[in-house]
């Protein structure tokens, strides 16, 4: 077992996975840390962290004006020419009376991207010039709640998947916007990686002395502290902060952000937001996806029967794609949501590193159930010709969309460390 004493580094990091106190030893570019317990990565470095990030982040938002520029995707079928921008993927779902589906899809194919991009920029400039604080705080803070909703890779695969259904109707060219989009989801991802948030805070707002109270192998919360969800920086709370209900509202002293033991209503939040989920679940499998309507017939396909479709078509892979991401995903995720909920509560066979892993998976597959909505976004923008040939969102578009949010939500509800609290308060 851990030996219990106060620690004399000067970062203490508090694991936002399973609370455990860590002290970050000096880190060089390209190591990083990792709890001791669980795994989760408390801190990396990058060789010229801020000269890396401006470079990325302004290539991407390059590329990125480029693909709005230039036509996406153009397509002749039978002597009818059409093509379209990216943009129109969202500006045609509002001409066919689904501006929430088209707000969520440009928001997280281009425009939270576009912003996220924009305060890298701008923060890590001033921090090169050496700029006082000012907004860098708020556009700090504004990073890891952007992070989960920006889909450019997902879009990707949409947009591939698309080809493979749009092939079978007509002649398909990619234009320069396409391959320009290709660069920035991989630019975009390249940008995320390089920011490191420790390092980030620390030089937007130093490191305070840790308290000497603090003991490295044990639970944050034994020792009435908490990890800053936003910058990572242990407080010690009062004795109150585990008593009272409701909880008193305490402030990190280096962001501002508010500070809990535990997310207050975690397992509360999780349950409804999942039992949100699964009822829409129902109208988003039993309803129409897509509305096809060829020579003056119409065709409504469940996502179901779009998958048997193409399936029948002889694009077996583009099926097991959808297969998995918008039918298997969602449920997958809700129960081990369920299971870790329960779990929460009364501890099964499971260990606390078992469960952790089947968190992560949740948070990281969550998000990729959005192919199938920007597939049929980018279908309904390219294939618009009154009765010989159109392509309408169905009802069941905005159900699967708020089945995606609302179990992300969930997701983010729910406080892993919860599952380390029935596994006692240090490290063997």
């Amino acid at each position: 077992m851990t030996t219990q004493q106060p620690t004399k580094w000067r970062r203490l990091r508090a694991c936002s996975a399973c609370d455990m106190v860590s002290a970050i030893p000096v880190l060089r570019p390209g190591e990083h840390a990792r709890c001791p317990r669980c795994g989760h990565v408390l801190a990396r470095r990058h060789l010229h962290p801020v000269q890396r990030s401006i470079a990325l982040a302004s290539s991407a938002l390059i590329t990125l004006l480029i693909a709005i520029a230039f036509p996406f995707i153009s397509m002749d079928t039978n002597g009818l020419d059409a093509q379209i921008a990216l943009t129109q993927t969202a500006v045609t779902l509002v001409d066919v009376h689904q501006p929430l589906v088209a707000l969520i899809v440009s928001g997280t194919a281009f425009l939270l991207p576009a912003l996220y991009l924009i305060g890298v920029i701008l923060m890590q400039a001033n921090i090169l010039r050496s700029v006082p604080r000012t907004y860098s705080d708020v556009i700090a803070r504004l990073f890891s709640r952007l992070h989960p909703w920006m889909m450019a890779d997902v879009f990707m695969v949409a947009a591939l998947v698309s080809l493979v259904k749009l092939t079978e109707i007509g002649e398909v060219q990619l234009g320069a916007s396409f391959w320009a989009y290709c660069v920035f989801a991989l630019l975009l991802l390249m940008t995320t990686r390089s920011v490191d948030i420790d390092w980030l805070w620390y030089r937007l707002a130093g490191e305070p002395s840790p308290d000497t109270s603090i003991h490295c192998g044990i639970n944050a919360a034994a020792q009435h502290a908490t990890g800053c969800t936003t910058c990572g920086l242990i407080n010690t709370l009062p004795a109150a902060a585990s008593t009272s209900s409701p909880p008193p509202h305490y402030a990190c002293s280096r962001c501002g952000s508010r500070l809990h033991l535990r997310k207050p209503n975690s397992l509360e939040f999780t349950w409804a937001l999942l039992i949100t989920s699964a009822v829409l679940y129902i109208p988003a499998n039993a309803y129409p996806m897509m509305i096809t309507t060829s020579l003056g017939q119409t065709h409504a396909s469940t996502i179901i029967g779009g998958m048997l479709e193409l399936w029948q078509h002889g694009s077996e892979p583009i099926a097991v794609v959808i297969f998995v991401a918008s039918v298997l995903v969602p449920i997958i995720k809700m129960l081990i949501l369920v299971l870790l909920t329960c779990m929460a509560q009364h501890p099964g066979p499971l260990s606390a590193q078992q469960k952790t892993r089947l968190y992560r998976l949740t948070e990281l597959i969550g998000r990729w159930s959005m192919v199938d909505v920007f597939v049929v976004a980018i279908m309904v923008a390219l294939i618009q010709s009154g009765n010989l040939m159109s392509v309408l969102p169905g009802p069941a578009a905005l159900a699967f969309c708020a089945v995606v949010i609302t179990t992300m939500l969930a997701a983010m509800a729910f406080d892993p460390r919860l599952l380390w609290d029935t596994q006692g308060n240090t490290h063997d």
